[in-house]
């Protein structure tokens, strides 16, 4: 017996989510269809809702329903600290750090040459003009600990500083090849505090 079309293509559209592979996927498409309609109803409108509502900051790149995110729009933070981070993500878990009062960049990725990812296809180049604005004096690079988060930290290091720009990392005190998005909060605000000139 051959799977409708229909079927074939929402478990095709669940395999796009990271981590997950074809069996996991058509679970996931049996378990909407057969035992949460609603719900499945409920992901359907959330999804087309984000796709047709957000778009990237105007300033730090992150997602937002407006021009500026909260963050951005926030007049109470540090202008002059910029913390470049891979995605909004590693953004959140920062601030659940509650260690860092300034300003975000987010990259949306990170150098991976295997996977055909250069440094045309993330955002350095809105990042190097945001970092010579005059007011940034300084750049913490966070990206994660692994060998692509690591690549990306230095090629920005290298392009920021033959800028004049001044040019921080995150201690590690994070686990290598870990990500951001996995670390308690305490030890990755000790990493955040215990930042490197570079």
């Amino acid at each position: 017996m051959r799977t409708p079309s229909t079927l074939n293509q929402l478990i095709d559209a669940l395999r796009v989510l990271p981590g997950v592979g074809p069996k996991s996927a058509q679970r996931m498409a049996y378990h909407l269809l057969q035992r949460d309609q609603p719900g499945a109803s409920a992901l359907a409108h959330a999804l087309a809702n984000a796709l047709t509502s957000l778009r990237n900051c105007a300033r730090c790149n992150t997602f937002t329903e407006h021009t500026l995110c909260e963050l951005c729009a926030d007049p109470a933070r540090e202008d002059k600290l910029l913390c470049v981070v891979e995605m909004p993500a590693d953004l959140l878990r920062m601030e659940q750090t509650l260690a860092f009062k300034g300003r975000y960049f987010v990259l949306m990725g990170r150098l991976s040459p295997l996977d055909g990812v250069g440094p045309g296809d993330i955002h350095f180049d809105k990042l190097l003009t945001r970092a010579q604005d005059g007011v940034v004096e300084e750049v913490i690079l966070s990206t994660n600990f692994t060998v692509e988060g690591e690549a990306t930290a230095h090629y920005l290091a290298e392009l920021l500083r033959a800028q004049g720009v001044k040019v921080s990392r995150i201690a590690r005190g994070l686990p290598v090849g870990g990500e951001l998005e996995h670390v308690d909060s305490s030890t990755l605000a000790q990493a955040l505090i215990e930042r490197r000139k570079l």
